[in-house]
């Protein structure tokens, strides 16, 4: 018998029926919801008089739409209000553990799910939100899901599925002084592309993942959509088990010893065949920032901006718009572009190790007079271990805003957006256009970076202010 990929044991092991030609109906561990897209789908359960088939596998928190102003409270933002009101609501009738505001497990649902034990090794779980695939850091089969897929999942805790094909990320070599997890992804996307990972699940693996903390490989994991795939993975391994032991919902003594005796048999066989490989030398990752209007638009910050006219076809065509829309000049350095705002929070980088690389960076230093800058943690929990830890106190120091936990102006679904023609360095996974706010212009660069853009006052490489 050929040998199996990590995916494949997961997905094999949680097939309830298979329905022919690559589908088939797999049972689902896990359902997180989140204000923006689970309050509909609490309401379209409620609607056609549906039982969620298993209250206590669903776990609900209010992130996208909810104001991080300091302070806030669940009307702060209006309009968002009414989706935390609805998804309370919901929660309450159909028997689901809600983290509401102000209460550990309150926050961004990607941070909360591993932050919690919610996500565990081996398991298969579904949110409605297409950054779901953060959480296979952990060595999980996850995926974003859309709003039927979603009632079904809570209707019946199945979902049917197509098994995708299997693509391996092998990374080797050690990451440079000032270059984090943020930078290795934006460099794979960029030299991949943003649709290399379409119709495949992605493993990671190689020395260089291995060396990873799992906050680190949780933001690698959280960039896999931006390349087009639905869903990627880490093998777990002693960081992971060191990780999830303890926490709130992971097994416990003797339930958890037997759990990693399990997860320890969670990885791709040495004959294991994937449909596309990629090496990746991660020894020559530098700080990496996009230029444009897509992650795949991911350039070193000591290189220069595309010139349209060396490209061909469509491609020079999308790069010109992509400049235009930035207010970017071609051929231009892109280290030296000033900034007025800087966003440090989203499901990709707002953990407490995230923090505390930001804080490095700021202490002692302060924001550049020109611009606004804003720390939004990912959790109630990061928050409260932040502040345990004075970090508040540093960002404030160095002219930060300190935020309450929430998605906050990563989609700008909450009201807070950047101001039109406004550059903003920010932390988060994407730089559409208007993601941030109508006509606004978004750099995406790691934590250290962001800060050292806010203390310079324009994009710069973070290793000159070491």
């Amino acid at each position: 018998m050929a040998g199996r990929t990590l995916f494949d044991k997961i997905w094999d092991a949680h097939v309830v029926r298979e329905l022919g030609d690559g589908w088939a109906l797999l049972h689902i561990d896990r359902h997180l919801l989140h204000d923006l897209s689970g309050s509909a789908s609490l309401a379209d359960m409620a609607e056609r008089g549906l039982a969620v088939h298993d209250p206590d596998l669903v776990f609900a928190t209010p992130d996208h739409a909810v104001s991080t102003r300091p302070g806030r409270d669940g009307m702060t933002y209006v309009p968002g209000g009414r989706l935390w009101s609805a998804l309370r609501q919901g929660a309450q009738r159909f028997g689901i553990r809600l983290f509401d505001l102000g209460e550990s497990g309150q926050g961004i649902v990607h941070v909360v799910g591993p932050e919690q034990g919610i996500v565990l090794p081996g398991l298969t779980m579904v949110c409605g939100d297409s950054h779901t695939c953060t959480n296979g850091a952990l060595g999980a089969l996850v995926l974003g899901v859309g709003s039927s897929e979603s009632t079904h999942a809570l209707a019946t805790q199945t979902l049917r599925l197509q098994r995708p094909r299997h693509m391996r990320i092998r990374c080797e070599g050690a990451l440079a002084p000032g270059v984090t997890a943020k930078d290795l992804a934006l460099h794979i996307i960029g030299l991949l592309g943003a649709d290399a990972g379409v119709g495949h699940a992605v493993e990671y693996a190689g020395s260089t993942i291995e060396a990873l903390e799992v906050e680190a490989r949780l933001t690698l994991c959280n960039l896999t959509v931006e390349l087009g795939a639905r869903s990627g993975v880490i093998a777990p391994d002693e960081r992971t088990f060191a990780y999830v032991q303890g926490r709130r919902f992971a097994p416990q003594g003797a339930d958890f010893e037997a759990a990693v005796a399990a997860w320890r048999e969670l990885h791709s066989d040495p004959d294991a065949r994937f449909d596309r490989e990629v090496q990746i030398d991660a020894g020559t990752v530098a700080p990496t920032v996009t230029w444009g209007t897509s992650p795949e638009h991911a350039i070193a910050i000591d290189a220069r901006t595309p010139d349209p006219r060396q490209a061909a076809g469509q491609g020079a065509d999308a790069i010109a718009q992509a400049l235009d829309y930035m207010g970017l000049a071609a051929g231009a350095p892109i280290a030296g572009t000033p900034v007025d705002w800087v966003f440090i929070g989203s499901c990709t980088n707002s953990r407490l190790s995230d923090l505390r690389a930001a804080a490095d960076i700021a202490r002692g230093r302060r924001v550049a007079p020109q611009v606004r800058a804003w720390v939004v943690p990912g959790s109630e929990d990061v928050k409260r271990a932040a502040e345990a830890e004075g970090l508040h106190e540093v960002f404030a120091a160095a002219g930060f805003e300190w935020r309450e936990p929430g998605c906050g102006m990563c989609v700008a679904a909450n009201g807070e957006q950047v101001p039109p023609k406004a550059r903003c360095v920010s932390t988060s996974n994407r730089n559409f256009v208007g993601r941030q706010g109508p006509q606004a212009r978004t750099h995406l660069a790691s934590p250290a970076m962001a800060v050292a853009a806010a203390v310079a006052g324009h994009l710069c490489d973070v290793r000159t202010l070491a």
